[in-house]
């Protein structure tokens, strides 16, 4: 270690230091105070000491280091050494929630400083002001303290207040000027080797990328300032409150709570900044009213207000008083009182400033509408709905659902209609803006509302087609695009062969009985990374795909039928489309379909093992239960032809061959018409190669390949060591057919990581998602393979709707666990049936019918399903 106390200027380099290297700074500074420096070392020393404390570790022991820096500065009898002590202490009584001794003592430093000094205590204040939320005042003393800095070539602290000025000016919304003030810092901090700076840096160009209404590049920059404080070792709250920010609008709130709960913890555990625990309460706050959990964005939000109250932080407070009372509404609370501290928090928020006032004027008005308060339901609505036209999507969609309750109370059918339309225009410009597949399916979630109004006008007008039109605009949109194809990212592919290769390892252990936890945190962690990288993806779309043309999709049904069950207020409505009409028909309850097929689910698991014949009865009247729930009285017009299924997400793992009226037919599932029809219009390879995949593991060894690759003759088939990912990719891309018989694994928790395991590990959706052009049709031998996991507003994410995006026609996989034994025979015919020049559902139908008669055989037909129109 070099000699820090050979004199005054290498003893103040320790200042830089601790934000260009805080270990090392920290490790200098002890060995300083080892070898009884002078008052103004040994003051430079414990302010060092502080700094880091206060920043990545206990705050109590920073003031302890910092009121000792104080003394022996006043001991020294140095003005400027002691006022800026003296800002650096306020700064730490401030994250205390010590806010007036803070104040207090940056009082006392502005006084005793002078030029250079002084400027630096100005802009600490400046910080001290933004962190309190007085934003006037932070720009007021950064104004007074830039010319200072610059005067005197202070790089370092002149790119520091333009930071923190672009931070207050995105607080005010601002962004314009924000990004200006970012740039011209980070050209100044590219001179420079502060590198915690330059992570910082880094963060607050995620920051404003997502003022701007880009995700994906937020992110991106949020991970790689994460990278930055990792080499850095420091930890990063406001990072995560940061990020926690970027999630929710990307409709990720369980896990932005997962992390701002995860950021409390540790920064109790360690005794950190009050400030921070504060802001992580009310971003914890904010996720769990997102994800619909009322009570834990309750208790958060109260806690939050409590310090913010206590810190002195009003623009802070309010903030968080807005989201403890969206949380009470949430939880079914209304009240006039409510409605009075909404409007007051509203006022407030726009005496600030604030984005958020035109959330809190809704709120207002929301509750008053639903007391009957018309008068002053218009009144806040009317103030919400002025931001409809300007700022970022958020604050214009806020305008739009403000527009359309006002067109709703006034009876105006025809400007809720409008009104929803905008505001969800404004989100498909949003959504568009990711490439990856599974933050368009969360962002929806923010049209639920407009679209669910749209919804109840329409079906109030008695118009079914407009019904349908609107059930649409919200359903499946993700296949209304395909994904950005996954750019070729060494890191990313690398991740993906490490994912694979320790994913085997863990299977491999759990059937030997071996421990895997190690392997499970790697696991994790892999999909972590692999999970972030996708999501840096921008979107390569111009439009939010094509809106459904109810006129062509009549002409392409022919004398067939499709039923798309739309819920409204939780009730079924049955859109029968065919003979060139749209007809509705009135369905039963939701949560009861809901609940009978999680009976029949629950039924099918048992059929697929002999000697459960006793339940087939049990199954067949559950059948017949779902028929009555979603069918009704649509039944009597289903016709001769084929039918196409449109279910809501709830109602995705129903298995429609059971129900009675539709077990002879020619049946096919769709997530929606739209993409029905496009998967109609989609037109086979010229080539049209078949490729046979065996994976290991199954239980008749995929007995069916060596029969279909004897029918097929010029088939590829892949099995043994041929069978592992990157081969089989390569042999997927543009094939026309594609048998895969492997395990499949369904991933509620992280659905894209849904599986077919191949002789390497599992094939995943994100490496489909790699494909040039999925197969035409795909056919899915095994288990669980057609389960999904429905997010956003209707979103369905899974093996299935991944493909259907990427060019297949047609996928038949099942919804239930199946015997591997029954499988095999239902395979056989169903390939006899593509042979002969039938359709996946033709085929499918055909197959089920040459089945034995018994219970296992039966069940295992009901399982499988054909999506799409192939």
């Amino acid at each position: 270690m070099r000699d820090v106390t050979a004199g005054s200027e290498s003893v103040l380099e320790l200042l830089p230091m601790v934000f260009a290297d805080p270990g090392e700074a920290r490790a200098r500074a002890e060995h300083v105070l080892r070898a009884a420096p002078s008052p103004v070392h040994a003051s430079v020393a414990h302010q060092v000491l502080g700094i880091w404390q206060r920043d990545f570790g206990d705050l109590r022991i920073a003031l302890r280091h910092l009121r000792r820096a104080r003394d022996l500065a006043a001991r020294a009898e140095s003005a400027d050494r002691e006022a800026d002590v003296l800002a650096t202490l306020g700064v730490a009584l401030v994250h205390a929630g010590r806010t007036r001794q803070g104040l207090a003592s940056f009082e006392r430093g502005v006084a005793r400083g002078s030029g250079h000094t002084r400027a630096r205590v100005l802009y600490r204040r400046a910080y001290v002001w933004w962190v309190l939320g007085h934003h006037r005042e932070a720009l007021e003393d950064v104004r007074r303290a830039l010319p200072v800095l610059r005067q005197f070539a202070d790089d370092i602290w002149t790119a520091r207040a333009l930071t923190l000025r672009a931070t207050v000016h995105l607080a005010l919304g601002a962004v314009d000027r924000a990004v200006a003030d970012f740039t011209a810092a980070e050209r100044l901090w590219d001179t420079t080797g502060q590198e915690h700076d330059k992570a910082d840096a880094v963060e607050s160009r995620g920051l404003a990328a997502f003022r701007s209404g880009d995700v994906p590049a937020a992110l991106r920059l949020l991970d790689e300032a994460e990278e930055r404080y990792a080499k850095l070792g420091t930890p990063t709250y406001n990072l995560s409150i940061r990020r926690c920010e970027v999630l929710m609008a990307a409709g990720l709130a369980p896990e932005a709570l997962a992390e701002a709960d995860a950021a409390i913890a540790l920064l109790d555990r360690i005794g950190g900044q009050s400030t921070r625990k504060a802001e992580l309460l009310l971003a914890a706050a904010r996720a769990a009213r997102s994800a619909g959990d009322a009570h834990t964005a309750i208790a958060r939000a109260a806690v939050a207000v409590r310090l913010f109250a206590a810190q002195r932080r009003t623009w802070w407070e309010t903030h968080a008083r807005l989201v403890l009372i969206e949380a009470r509404v949430a939880a079914g609370r209304r009240s006039g009182r409510m409605v009075a501290d909404a409007a007051a928090v509203a006022e407030r928020l726009a005496s600030f400033g604030s984005p958020a006032a035109p959330e809190a004027s809704l709120l207002a008005g929301r509750i008053a509408l639903a007391l009957g308060w018309t008068a002053d339901a218009e009144r806040h609505l009317a103030v919400a709905a002025r931001s409809r036209h300007g700022g970022p999507p958020p604050a214009r969609m806020t305008g739009w659902a403000a527009q359309a309750l006002r067109a709703r109370a006034a009876g105006s059918r025809r400007g809720v209609l409008e009104a929803c339309r905008r505001g969800l225009d404004v989100l498909d410009d949003h959504r568009m803006t990711l490439g990856a597949s599974e933050l368009r399916a969360h962002a929806t979630a923010q049209g639920a509302e407009l679209a669910a109004l749209a919804q109840e006008v329409s079906l109030a007008e008695g118009s079914p087609r407009r019904l349908l039109g609107w059930s649409e605009r919200w359903r499946a949109t993700v296949l209304s695009a395909p994904p950005t194809r996954p750019p070729d990212d060494p890191a990313l592919l690398s991740g993906l062969t490490a994912y694979r290769e320790i994913a085997a390892r863990a299977e491999a252990a759990r059937m030997e009985g071996r421990p895997v936890p190690a392997l499970e945190r790697e696991q994790r962690r892999l999909e972590r990374e692999i999970r972030s990288r996708t999501r840096h993806m921008g979107g390569a779309a111009a439009d939010a795909g094509d809106r459904l043309d109810v006129g062509r999709l009549l002409d392409r049904l022919g004398d067939g039928r499709l039923v798309e069950l739309a819920v409204v207020d939780g009730r079924v409505h049955v859109l029968l489309c065919g003979q060139g009409k749209v007809r509705r028909f009135a369905g039963g309850s939701l949560a009861e379909a809901v609940a009978e097929a999680e009976h029949v689910q629950a039924g099918l698991r048992r059929l697929a093992h002999p000697g459960a014949e006793a339940r087939l009865p049990l199954v067949e009247a559950a059948g017949r239960r779902l028929e009555e729930l979603l069918l009704a009285g649509a039944v009597r017009h289903l016709g001769p032809g084929p039918v196409v299924i449109v279910p809501p997400g709830a109602l995705h793992r129903v298995p429609w061959a059971l129900l009675p009226a539709l077990r002879e037919r020619v049946l096919s599932v769709s997530p929606s018409a739209g993409s029905w029809l496009r998967a109609r219009e989609t037109a086979p390879p010229p080539e049209g190669r078949p490729v046979l995949v065996r994976g290991p593991g199954l239980a008749t060894g995929g007995a069916e390949v060596p029969e279909l690759a004897d029918r097929y003759g010029a088939a590829t088939v892949l099995e043994g060591e041929d069978a592992q990912v990157p081969r089989v990719l390569a042999e997927l891309d543009g094939a026309g057919l594609a048998h895969l018989a492997a395990h499949g694994t369904f991933r509620a928790d992280s659905p894209l990581f849904s599986a077919l395991r191949m002789a390497d590990g599992p094939l995943i959706v994100h490496d489909f998602e790699r494909l040039t052009r999925s197969p035409y049709r795909i056919i899915l031998s095994s288990c669980d393979t057609a389960r999904l996991a429905s997010v956003g507003a209707d979103e369905l994410l899974g093996l299935v709707t991944a493909l259907l995006p990427l060019g297949t026609a047609g996928v038949v996989a099942s919804s239930a666990p199946v015997n591997d034994a029954a499988v095999v025979p239902l395979m056989l015919a169903l390939h006899k049936g593509l042979g002969a020049g039938l359709s996946l559902a033709e085929a499918l139908r055909d197959a089920r019918a040459a089945l034995p008669g018994d219970a296992v055989h039966q069940a295992t037909g009901w399982a499988f399903a054909a999506f799409g129109a192939a």
